[in-house]
């Protein structure tokens, strides 16, 4: 309420052409308007757009500072939204940000992510975190939590506005011109109207003598399905054509797959219970937002019904990043896709996965790349040929505890990766221990190790390496290798050295060092000493395997 600077309204308000009629502003704004007629909506609320706009000559005035605000029509705001009028706070919304800088008009910063006034106010992006209220008179140093409740109260109480939910939910097309889909049970009569299939003849199934010619629907072309009796009086009708979307069938798959083989109803509600809610959810950051939102109401539509008691359909989340080319995302409508047959074809299946995996953290977007694909190509080979040629690869002498440890460590690791789906730090783990075998030779059980991590990521060259390390069983069916936690404890550790609480010093001691025996290293290092020098030893303390605080006066 205190960092509006200016209001927007639709240029559809009927309130903006009695207002600008028979003045200097009226022209513009007709142009204006009418040049908006032609655009989309999605063109409208694309927010990496161009905002455009033009001012009405009219202002308002703000009831909480007295302020006159300057009236604009913007094609940014929806009628549908709200009454078609916003308050504009560009310091905290971007779009009205970037109005606010294409028209020079005012920014009020009223959130700081600080109790105090930033001292340089120029914002280069809106600030939309949570803060501290600033230049909003009484309500200064009030979390911006609080002051949405507080202003809240103030505006009801001036009975100048009232609280109200926004709901943001669209109707959902249903229906669908295409044979892939659930028929709708639905027969249109002459004398009836719209009627619903008898439940004796659910499912309605598809035909399979379709012909495909890639205009119009295909279900119109199939007279034997589209004539029909009408369940009520019994006179020829016809039978809807549209299908239903598949959003309806990946609304409660995941449903359907506790009991697959039921026949008599859609599930039964004893084994979905004992499945349900689903542990882990894993869909691509565009595909889950609506899915998400789709099965959460069939869930909870199902519950009231009767036939779920959850209230939720999945646990856990992680939503995958886009792949990416050339900066811009993947996709046919760009024309920018690369074909994983080249891939495969050339380098195996393998290496695909693995570039993909390692390329990004599986939440974010991976950037495709040529030389990143060869990288991948160039690791599975040196695994290949860590097997094939392991003669070659000798175990130095004096290696073999090294060897025991940094095999446990990346087991250690990978287990601890997988787990939290960091699937590019497993494999750099992996990767690092490829090259100390090749620097330090390896044995034939290090390998097979080495073998069994791999398989999760690789799953057809390690089958390919476990039968030619003369295993007789395929590697997909062994345990998954345990670690010694003995073996993954560095002999060494890192010992930092404080006066007075600041860093001074680090040593590299053995681990479990004695508390007599590294205060002595301490207080003997030269970059320790000269601060000794200038005070009183009052007390040591000791962490073990962190550091040594001295605390002198």
């Amino acid at each position: 309420m205190y960092g509006i600077t200016y209001m927007v309204l639709a240029p559809e308000n009927p309130k903006v052409l009695p207002w600008v009629k028979g003045t200097s502003y009226e022209k513009e704004a007709l142009r204006f308007i009418e040049k908006v007629r032609g655009e989309s909506k999605i063109e409208r609320m694309d927010d990496t757009g161009k905002k455009e706009g033009v001012f009405l000559g009219k202002f308002a005035i703000s009831p909480f500072t007295g302020e006159k605000i300057p009236l604009w029509i913007s094609d940014y705001v929806l009628m549908e939204y709200g009454t078609g009028a916003v308050m504009a706070v560009p310091a905290h919304d971007q779009r009205d940000f970037e109005f606010a800088k294409a028209y020079h008009l005012p920014i009020k910063m009223v959130i700081s992510p600080e109790s105090k006034k930033p001292e340089n106010q120029e914002l280069k992006e809106a600030y939309i975190e949570p803060g501290i209220m600033i230049n909003t008179e009484k309500y200064d140093g009030l979390s911006s939590m609080e002051f949405k409740d507080v202003i809240s109260d103030e505006i009801e109480k001036r009975q100048i506005g009232k609280r109200k939910i926004q709901y943001r939910l669209r109707d959902w097309l249903l229906s669908r011109q295409r044979y892939w889909g659930t028929p709708i049970p639905m027969i249109y009569c002459e004398n009836c109207g719209i009627v619903p299939e008898r439940l004796e003849n659910l499912p309605v199934k598809l035909p399979e003598n379709v012909v495909f010619t890639f205009t119009g629907n295909p279900l119109d072309t199939v007279e034997a399905f589209v004539q029909t009796q009408c369940p009520q009086c019994g006179n020829p009708a016809h039978r809807e054509t549209d299908t239903m979307d598949t959003f309806v069938d990946s609304s409660w798959y995941f449903i359907r797959y506790c009991s697959p083989k039921e026949s008599s109803e859609p599930f039964k509600k004893d084994i979905a219970q004992q499945w349900l809610p689903v542990n882990q959810y894993i869909g691509g950051v565009e595909h889950a937002v609506l899915h998400l939102l789709y099965s959460r109401f069939f869930t909870k539509a199902l519950r009231d019904l009767g036939l779920l008691d959850i209230n939720e359909p999945f646990q856990r989340l992680l939503t995958q990043g886009m792949v990416l080319k050339d900066g811009a995302k993947m996709s046919k409508s760009l024309g920018n896709t690369v074909d994983p047959g080249d891939i495969i074809s050339k380098y195996g299946a393998d290496t695909a996965r693995v570039f993909i995996l390692f390329g990004a953290p599986v939440d974010r977007d991976l950037e495709w790349s040529n030389t990143g694909v060869e990288g991948a190509f160039r690791f599975l080979s040196r695994v290949y040929r860590l097997c094939v040629e392991n003669e070659q690869f000798p175990l130095q002498k004096d290696f073999e505890h090294e060897l025991k440890k940094n095999v446990h460590k990346c087991i250690k690791h990978v287990t601890e990766d997988l787990q939290r789906f960091s699937f590019n730090t497993a494999i750099a783990r992996m990767m690092e221990l490829v090259n100390m075998m090749y620097l330090n030779g390896t044995t034939p059980e290090a390998i097979k190790t080495l073998l069994l991590l791999l398989a999760p990521f690789a799953p057809f060259i390690t089958e390919e390496l476990w039968c030619r390390m003369e295993e007789t069983t395929s590697i997909h069916l062994q345990k998954w290798p345990p670690y010694d936690p003995a073996l993954v404890k560095d002999d060494q550790i890192t010992l930092v050295v404080q006066v007075n609480g600041k860093v001074r010093d680090r040593l590299t001691v053995p681990r479990d060092i004695q508390k007599e025996t590294a205060e002595t290293l301490a207080k003997d290092q030269p970059a320790v000493k000269k601060y000794l020098e200038q005070g009183t030893v009052q007390k040591i303390i000791f962490v073990p395997n962190k550091l040594v605080n001295i605390v002198i006066s």
